[in-house]
This record gives structure tokens, C-alpha cells and sequence, in this order.
């Protein structure tokens, strides 16, 4: 007889090599839902399925799982550690009801983890965090938990002590239980009280304290994400995975859902199948839907019939016809989704977080010339599984570009084109993406009146922006002036107008406002405004000057002290700002920020200079501005506005 069971939507996340993976292994396995545990090591796990997944001994993608236990639903997203593979990462995020942040015992709280537990924080997903690897040599438990409180929270309770670490006697001993007397050990209440005033005074007070109070008040903070639960274990030899497990059913959030409401979820995965086309895998968080109903896809304005429902049983699916809110299923026939979707409405759907941006971009070319064709149509499926590629083909030069996080994407993509495709490529040495700033304030104008019918006349106020701000538009224009049809235009086509700057790059970091124009009642069309407005754009940025802007990567190092002065002097050379060194045991730990363009093969100088023995961790910190004899310049693809003629004929297709 079956049994009706809550669900739990959960992702794990890491830095690289924390051991996400094998955690996964050993939650199937000793849920029943798989026979025996894969391991990475061997390239057996169920969840890297990929050739280069078992090959490097890392996930790139992420990957999906569901099983029982104790008379609960998991939903299980095991997320790639890499860096590279950000963008995975954050589509996961916005399915999920809380989360499990893994930490090597060894490692401890590596740059990564310092990312993606800021980015469970900003969109406030419940988070539990499990110490790996306690059996092997050089782990630090005491160590870690210092770093956790230092760097991510001190808000954190130990469920758990560690006895033998770094052994193979490795093991744990639970501090969450009560003793003879039926009370709480004086650390575990404490850690709990810190955050709950009332429950604290009446301990103060010694007044009396039910162990049940101290327990629910632990469960709201968690579910607050005020309190953050510590376990300890090595997936690899299955210590502490059965705590896990329980922990998770008994402190995480349980789904709320509301199957009566108006369609919302999120589509945070798309894959190919052979058969059936496009799979998107989509978390419903309100409503239900059914094989043969028609969905409204929020991110591309459009609608798409459902012809297959799909649901995870372990790692395998199985069709259903149905999904409620509150569920994840694989949704087969929506020919145009991408990736990032939003299905129905946005409403309840946890926020967008962005991890990490691509920094680099590649020219992309078959072996064989006549696999052009073939290679853009493999390309346009992987940008639809993953959208932050922006492929770009540049049909003139029949030149295809892409953008990368970094090089081991590169070797991945060449592998999945191989692979899957059948396609042997070549890539084009990386390019670092820069970006443009506005130099100064100033105005853009345009009057596309000429040659009729047309009239759109439009006039920007252009101003540098903080550093990081984006862009930021707003219209001080009335609807007399111009329409209020004209003004989503003119709204919808800046984006597009600042693609390309005066240098060729993105521009970014600038506030326009929309300070004048007009519309003709018999000439205006809507078209007409998207023609005016990158002319008056580029006008007004040529009028200001733009500015380089470079991306800069946020970095630590660890090595032998007697490295340090060669590493200093390197890192020097080539832009980089150091901070002041760590020394500890006749080791060092270093840290700063550098240049993308100085520092793409500086992982394997940093080897050469310590002998192999050094460590490097990077993480994306933003852009800051670049003299323009240390960037780049590229040239402008297609058209430049500030060719108004030829625009203007390019526009109206008189020119191809």
C-alpha cells in the first residue's frame, strides 16, 4: 500500500572535489533506489554520465535524483563544483528549497563555497552544512568550524563531534541527543538560544526549559535561515550519511505548495533526447499541469503543448501525466524552451542569482569546412541548455563565437561536440570580455525623420554609473510627446544598444534617461524608435568617451614560505593586488585580486614556482577600469549606428 509522503526539494552544492557526488551515491544507495554506490574515483557514478565527467572525475552539469526516506520525498540536484560551471549552479538555485553546503575537512571554506554561500544567503534558501572527508590525512575539523564562523556565519550548531580524524578510525558521536537526565548538553542549547530572546531568559533564569521548545525553536531558525546545522562524515567509507539523511528530513523545509493557484515554475535544466526533442526540466511551484495542456512560456512570450510528463524514480524516469505544485518533473514537446525559463508567472520562484559571468569569448571552427552548418545547429541546442554561451555567428566573416567561464569548459565543450554531435573542432586562442563605461556625462540625440515614412525623434541624458550598478534606465518623457507603445520601444531596444561600445565591447555600468523627443501621429511606427535609439546611443557615447573595463578574479594562494618573495614578485608583474601574507608552519597563504588577461596560465606557473606544491583558488570579483594600451579594442560586428546611412538602409533592408 503506498503512503503519501511530503516532499523536500534539495540541492548540494560545493567547491570542486569536496565530494558532492559521492554524497549523492550513498543517499541513492541507502535509500534502496540504486543496488550499489558508484564512485568518481573509478568513473562509476550514476550522476557524471558524461565521457569527460568520469574521465577529469568532476560534474559539469547538474544532475537529478529522487528517493524515500523516512516517509519523505527527496528531490535531490547535485550541482557542479567547478567554477567553470557556475551558470548550472544558478539555474539549480532557483528550484530549490534549501540546501546542503559541503566542505572538505582537509580544505576547508575554499573560495567557491564563500560564493555559493553568499548566494544562498541573498535568496535565503535553509542550508545545512556537511563537513566531508573527516578520515582523511590533514583533516581539521576544529580548523573548519573556525573558518565557517569567520567567514560564513557564526550562527551554527554542532550536531555532531569527530573522534580519530584523518584515520581510518575516522567516526562521529551525536551532541544533539539528550543524556541520562533527559536534557541537552549545555553547547547544543546554547548554540540555539543565541538567536531566541524569550527561550534565552528563561535559561538565564533557570526557569524551566522543555527539550520540545529548544527543538522547535531550532527547526524555525533553520527554516528562517537564521541557524545553520554542522554534520560531520566521509561518503566515501558511508560515515555520517545516515545522519544526513535524517538531519535533512527533520530540519529542512518541507514543500509548500499550492496546487489550486495560477501555473509558476522554473525551468533549471534542458536536455536533448533523441527521440522526443527538447526535455525541460522544470520545479513547479504553484499549479498543475497535465500531458496535452498548453503552457505559457513567461520568458519567450509564447505558448507550447506539453506532450510528455516525466517524473525522477531514483535516477530514472518515469512518465506520469501529471505534475503538481511543488514537484520537478521532465516536460517533453516545449520545442523552444531554454534553459532559465519561466513557465506560467514568476510568483513564488526564488530569485536570480548570478555566480560567476563569462570572461572569456573563442572563435569556434569544424575541422571539416562543410560542418559549418552542422556545428551552428549543435552549437544553437548547447546555448539552449546553457543560454550564458551567447553564441554569436558572424555571418559575413562565417565566423562562429562563443563565451566561456573558463578553460576547462573549453575542453568539456570540445569532448560534448565530439561525443554527442559527432563534430571535431578547433578553438581560436581566448579573448578576455571587456566591458565600457561611459567616460563622462553627456547627451544623445537623434532625429530619424528621413526618408518617410518614419519620424522618431529621441534625446538621452548619458551618465557614468557605479562600478557594478549595470544598466539603469528611466524616461522623464510624457506620453504627449512620446507614446506610450513608442516608449516600451525604446525601453526594450537599449539592452541591444549598448551590445557594442565605441571599443566594440559591452557597455555597462551607465545611467541613460530619456530626456526629450517625439512621435508623429501619421508617420510614427513603433520600428521607427528601435532604428533611432542605438543611433542616438552611439552618438551620445562617442560625445562622452567610453572607458575600458577589465574583469578581475579575486584569488588565494597557499604554499611553502620559502616560495613567498618569487610568488609576490610574479603576481607583481603581472597587475595583480596583493594583500598582506599569512604565514603558519612554514607555509603561507596569500591573498588579492588580479587581472583575467595576466592570469590565464597562471595556475601552471604557480606549480613550476613551488615545485607542485602551491595552491590556487579564483573566483569572478567584478570589473575595474583598464588603460586602454593594457586592453583591447575589437571591431565593431555588422553596422555601426554611427554609419547612419548605411544603418539606416540595413534597417529598412535596402542593404544586406
Amino acid at each position: 500500500m503506498s503512503i503519501t509522503r511530503k516532499t523536500i526539494n534539495i540541492g548540494i552544492v560545493a567547491h570542486v572535489d569536496a565530494g558532492k557526488t559521492s554524497i549523492t551515491e550513498m543517499f541513492l544507495y541507502k535509500s534502496g533506489a540504486i543496488r550499489s554506490p558508484g564512485s568518481v574515483d573509478k568513473g562509476t557514478s550514476q550522476s557524471d554520465s558524461l565521457a569527460v565527467e568520469r574521465e577529469r572525475g568532476i560534474s559539469v552539469r547538474s544532475t537529478s535524483a529522487s528517493f524515500e526516506w523516512n516517509q519523505f520525498k527527496i528531490n535531490l540536484i547535485d550541482t557542479p563544483g567547478h567554477v567553470d560551471f557556475s551558470a548550472e549552479v544558478e539555474r539549480s538555485l532557483r528550484a530549490l528549497d534549501c540546501a546542503i553546503l559541503v566542505l572538505s575537512a582537509v580544505e576547508g571554506v575554499q573560495a567557491h563555497a564563500d560564493t555559493l554561500w553568499k548566494a544562498l544567503q541573498k535568496i535565503h534558501i535553509p542550508t545545512l552544512i556537511f563537513i566531508n572527508k573527516i578520515d582523511r590525512m590533514g583533516a581539521d575539523t576544529d580548523s573548519v568550524i573556525s573558518e565557517i564562523k569567520k567567514e560564513l556565519s557564526r550562527n551554527i550548531v554542532l550536531m555532531q563531534s569527530v573522534r580519530h580524524e584523518g584515520s581510518n578510525d575516522a567516526h562521529i558521536i551525536d551532541m544533539s541527543g539528550t543524556d541520562a537526565a533527559g536534557k541537552l548538553s549545555e553547547d547544543f542549547t546554547e548554540s540555539i538560544l543565541n538567536n531566541d530572546e524569550a527561550l534565552m531568559n528563561k535559561y538565564l533564569n533557570n526557569d524551566s526549559l522543555p527539550v520540545e521548545d529548544i527543538r522547535k525553536s531550532m527547526i524555525d531558525q533553520v527554516h528562517d535561515n537564521t541557524l545553520f546545522p554542522v554534520l560531520f562524515g566521509s561518503a566515501k567509507f558511508d560515515i555520517g550519511i545516515r545522519e544526513l539523511l535524517d538531519a535533512i528530513t527533520r530540519y529542512m523545509p518541507e514543500t509548500k505548495a499550492d496546487t489550486n493557484a495560477a501555473v509558476s515554475g522554473i525551468v533549471y535544466k534542458v536536455e536533448h533526447d533523441k527521440t522526443i526533442g527538447r526535455i525541460a526540466s522544470v520545479r513547479l511551484y504553484r499549479g498543475s499541469l497535465k500531458t496535452r495542456d498548453t503552457v505559457f512560456n513567461a520568458s519567450q512570450n509564447k505558448e507550447e503543448k506539453i506532450s510528455q510528463i516525466k517524473k525522477l524514480r531514483g535516477q530514472k524516469y518515469e512518465n506520469t501525466g501529471t505534475l503538481f505544485a511543488g514537484d520537478i518533473a521532465a516536460l517533453g514537446g516545449l520545442g523552444g524552451v531554454r534553459a532559465g525559463d519561466i513557465i506560467g508567472t514568476e510568483e513564488g520562484i526564488n530569485a536570480a542569482v548570478s555566480l560567476h559571468a563569462p570572461l572569456l569569448t573563442v572563435n569556434i571552427l569544424p575541422e571539416k569546412q562543410e560542418d559549418y552548418s552542422a556545428l551552428v545547429k549543435a552549437m544553437q541546442m548547447l546555448t539552449d541548455e546553457d543560454p550564458l554561451i551567447d553564441l554569436i555567428w558572424l555571418k559575413d566573416e562565417r565566423q562562429l563565437h562563443i563565451k566561456l567561464m573558463g578553460l576547462i569548459q573549453l575542453e568539456v565543450l570540445e569532448n560534448i561536440l565530439q561525443e554527442r554531435f559527432r563534430l571535431n573542432v578547433t578553438f581560436g586562442k581566448p579573448s578576455v570580455i571587456y566591458k565600457e563605461t561611459p567616460a563622462a556625462s553627456g547627451e544623445g540625440y537623434e532625429a530619424y525623420t528621413m526618408p518617410k515614412p518614419c519620424w522618431a525623434v529621441v534625446r538621452f541624458k548619458i551618465e557614468p554609473g557605479d562600478r557594478g550598478s549595470g544598466v539603469v534606465y528611466h524616461s522623464e518623457v510624457g506620453v504627449n510627446s512620446i507614446a506610450k507603445r513608442y516608449q516600451h520601444e525604446i525601453e526594450r531596444t537599449i539592452p541591444l544598444a549598448l551590445k557594442q561600445g565605441i571599443h566594440g565591447w559591452e557597455v555597462t555600468d551607465v545611467k541613460i534617461t530619456l530626456t526629450g523627443g517625439e512621435h508623429h501621429n501619421i508617420h510614427s511606427r513603433a520600428g521607427d524608435f528601435v532604428v533611432a535609439t542605438p543611433m542616438a546611443i552611439m552618438n551620445g557615447l562617442k560625445d562622452t568617451g567610453t572607458t575600458l573595463l577589465e574583469p578581475m578574479l579575486a584569488f588565494t594562494i597557499t604554499g611553502p614560505e620559502d616560495s613567498l618573495g618569487r610568488i609576490i614578485s610574479g603576481l607583481t608583474q603581472l597587475r595583480a593586488d596583493v594583500g598582506n601574507p599569512f604565514l603558519s608552519d612554514d607555509k603561507f597563504s596569500l591573498s588579492g585580486t588580479i587581472p583575467v588577461a595576466t592570469s590565464l596560465d597562471y595556475a601552471a606557473k604557480l606549480s613550476a614556482l613551488t615545485g607542485g606544491k602551491g595552491k590556487l583558488a579564483t573566483r569572478f570579483s567584478g570589473y575595474r577600469e583598464c588603460p586602454l594600451e593594457l586592453g583591447a579594442v575589437t571591431p565593431f560586428r555588422g553596422i555601426s549606428p554611427l554609419d547612419r546611412s548605411k544603418y539606416i538602409l540595413k534597417a529598412r533592408k535596402a542593404i544586406q
